[in-house]
């Protein structure tokens, strides 16, 4: 049987759409965004406290660098960030200036590059989505991986790095892949359907077991699902729309959620709505975070 894990809201933030949470185990620090606001939040648990750091809006996702700064997804293409200066480097655009693209949900990957898909929104019924899922070189070559992703979401790995997890929120399923260094996606097959769950799938993690959490962001949950795709367990969230999860805490075995208190079509009203959260107990622990190789 599983422990009975415990919730506490860290914190007074209040995010419009909290996302891209990463623990840093370089500094025993969390990092996350508030994608609408345009702000990095980083939060020193050992203190409690909380730096902001302004770009401008929206910000798909964010992943850490291996020289201590970050790699941003923005609107329509890729950007530096350093924390010390505070100074923003543009680097790849994706090529597409669309009102209704961004760049979504994104992670560095096991050999250092950086993921991060698209969402297209206000599509006709007809209409294919513009964008796909991109990986960006610490040259700034950019290879597209995928295409015809709605709502982009839930980019990670297995522990060995050889199979990735891939959502679409809009379609409410999530995808495996074949993953290799420097080849393409291949062999992709359902891993987990979430329309029986009245939610799309948003951001992931996997624990070091294998297991892939994943928040239904719709219904206030959080599912762990087996390496084969059967529902291990289910976490109930305070809030209404939670929206990521990363492992972090000394130990790995915190993991801490993000959500949203007003978004783009989604609100909450609860008090706790926007809050960062983190969740004890749970009786597993996560991985490191893939850091994004700088050069």
């Amino acid at each position: 049987m599983s422990p009975t894990p415990f919730i506490t809201r860290i914190g007074a933030t209040k995010d419009q759409l909290g996302e891209s949470p990463v623990w840093d185990t370089r500094t025993q620090s969390l990092y996350w965004i508030d994608a609408m606001a345009g702000l990095l939040r980083e939060l020193n648990p050992a203190t409690g406290a909380i730096q902001e750091f302004q770009v401008p809006p929206p910000i798909g996702s964010m992943a850490l660098r291996s020289d201590g700064g970050a790699i941003l997804a923005l609107r329509h293409g890729f950007a530096r960030y350093d924390f010390a200066s505070r100074t923003l480097t543009p680097s790849t655009s994706i090529g597409l200036d669309h009102p209704m693209l961004r760049l979504n949900d994104g992670k560095a990957d096991p050999h250092g590059r950086f993921i991060a898909g698209t969402m297209h929104g206000g599509r006709a019924p007809d209409e294919r989505p513009l964008g796909g899922l991109y990986r960006l070189e610490a040259s700034g070559a950019l290879e597209q991986l995928e295409t015809d992703l709605a709502v982009s979401n839930g980019p990670c790995f297995s522990p060995d790095g050889r199979t990735f997890y891939l959502a679409d929120t809009a379609r409410r399923l999530i995808w495996t892949y074949d993953y290799s260094r420097d080849g393409p996606l291949t062999n992709k097959r359902v891993f987990a359907n979430t329309d029986d769950l009245n939610s799309g799938p948003d951001g992931a993690t996997v624990d070091s077991e294998g297991y892939l959490w994943s928040v239904l962001v719709r219904v206030g949950a959080i599912v762990r699902f087996a390496p084969d795709g059967r529902i291990s367990r289910t976490i109930e969230m305070p809030v209404r729309h939670p929206t990521s999860v990363s492992f972090g805490g000394p130990n790995l075995d915190v993991l801490f959620v993000t959500s949203i208190s007003r978004s783009t079509n989604l609100s909450d009203d609860h008090p706790d709505a926007g809050g960062l959260f983190a969740v004890e107990g749970l009786g597993v622990e996560g991985l490191p975070a893939h850091t994004f190789i700088a050069k």
